[in-house]
C-alpha cells in the first residue's frame, strides 16, 4: 500500500518556488493554512473576504463549473481547480454513485449531466471576465498540476455559492470551511435544489456518515488486516437496517452487511478488513488482502435496492 500523505502549511518562499517552477510566476496566493508553533496546520480562509486578502487575478476562461483559466497582474496565466467542490461533468462521464441517491442509470447520468451545464452557466455568468480573489489550498496543487483554490467574487466565496445553490457536492479532502461546506450540502439536498433534483428520496437512511477511515494498519498491513477499518456512524434519529446493504472501495471491492445487521441512532459499527466474529459494534470483511489505499480512496454504501446511499472521499 502507499504511504499515506500528510498535509502541512506551505511556507511563502517554498510556495513561491513551486508557482514558478509550474510556470506561474505571478504575485503568489496567500496560502488557506498557517501553522501554530508546533507546525500543525491550522484553517483561516472565511467565507466572505476582508478586502486587500489573497491575490487579485482576471478570469480568462471558464472550462466548466469547476474550472477557471485566471491571469494574474503581470500577465501569467494558470488555471485554478475550485477547492472542496465537484461540479457534474459536461466533456466526460458522469458517476452518479459519486452524488448520494442518484440513481446509476442512464437517467440519472443525463440529469447530472444538464446540472453540469447549468453549473458551467452559473460559473461563466458570475466569473467570466472579472477580478477576483484566490485564496489557495494547503496541497497547492491537484494531481493535474492545477492550483487548488478559493475564489472570491465582490467578496464572496463562489466554492461556497455553488453547493448551497445545488450546483455542486462537496469534494471531501483536508481544506478549510469543510464543515461548513457539509452543512451547505445538507440543506441543498434536503430542498431538492440544483443537482440533488436528480437523487431519489432516502430520508431514513440519509442517517449514515463515514466517522473514521483507517487505511493504514500499523506494521506489515497484510498481516494486521483488522487494523484497516472504516467506522460508520447513525447520525440520524432512526435505527438503521443495514442487513443487505453493500460498502465498495474504488476499485470495486465489495461487503455486503449480513442479514439482521442494525445501527441505533448515534451508534458505531467498525468494518474491519479482516476475519473475526461480527458482534453489534464490529463486523469483518473477510477480506485476504489490504482493502483501502493508504493513499486515497471512496468508501460507497448502497442500499439493499442498490441505490448509493453514502459516498465518502479522503485522500
Amino acid at each position: 500500500m502507499a504511504v499515506t500523505r500528510t498535509l502541512h502549511a506551505v511556507p511563502a518562499v517554498a510556495l513561491a518556488l513551486l508557482l514558478v517552477v509550474a510556470g506561474c510566476a505571478g504575485p503568489v496566493p496567500s496560502p488557506e493554512t498557517s501553522t501554530t508553533p508546533t507546525g500543525q496546520p491550522t484553517s483561516t480562509a472565511p467565507t466572505t473576504l476582508p478586502a486587500g486578502e489573497g491575490t487579485v487575478v482576471t478570469v480568462v476562461d471558464v472550462a466548466d463549473g469547476d474550472t477557471v483559466d485566471i491571469r494574474y497582474r503581470n500577465g501569467t496565466r494558470d488555471t485554478v481547480r475550485l477547492l472542496g467542490v465537484d461540479t457534474p461533468e459536461v466533456w466526460t462521464k458522469n458517476d452518479p454513485t459519486e452524488f448520494r441517491g442518484v440513481p446509476d442509470t442512464e437517467a440519472g447520468r443525463q440529469c447530472l449531466r444538464e446540472w453540469g451545464r447549468a453549473a458551467s452557466d452559473y460559473t461563466k455568468s458570475r466569473l467570466a471576465g472579472e477580478q477576483v480573489r484566490i485564496v489557495v489550498g494547503g496541497d497547492v496543487r491537484g494531481s493535474y498540476g492545477r492550483l487548488l483554490a478559493h475564489v472570491y467574487v465582490n467578496g464572496t466565496n463562489h466554492n461556497l455559492r455553488l453547493v448551497e445553490q445545488g450546483y455542486a457536492r462537496v469534494y471531501r479532502s483536508e481544506f478549510a470551511l469543510l464543515d461548513r461546506f457539509l452543512a451547505a450540502q445538507e440543506r441543498a439536498r434536503n430542498a431538492t435544489r440544483g443537482l440533488w433534483q436528480c437523487a431519489t428520496p432516502v430520508p431514513d437512511e440519509a442517517g449514515l456518515v463515514v466517522e473514521t477511515v483507517h487505511a493504514d494498519a500499523a506494521g506489515s498491513e497484510s498481516e494486521n488486516l483488522n487494523d484497516e477499518y472504516v467506522v460508520f456512524r447513525n447520525a440520524g434519529n432512526e435505527t438503521l437496517e443495514l442487513g443487505g446493504w453493500t460498502v465498495a472501495d474504488a476499485a470495486g471491492h465489495r461487503y455486503r452487511f449480513p442479514a439482521g445487521t442494525t445501527l441505533a441512532p448515534d451508534a458505531r459499527l467498525t468494518l474491519h478488513t479482516g476475519s473475526g466474529t461480527n458482534t453489534e459494534t464490529d463486523v469483518y470483511w473477510g477480506a485476504g488482502d489490504p482493502v483501502w489505499n493508504n493513499a486515497g480512496d471512496t468508501v460507497t454504501v448502497y442500499n439493499a435496492s442498490g441505490t448509493s446511499v453514502l459516498h465518502y472521499e479522503y485522500d
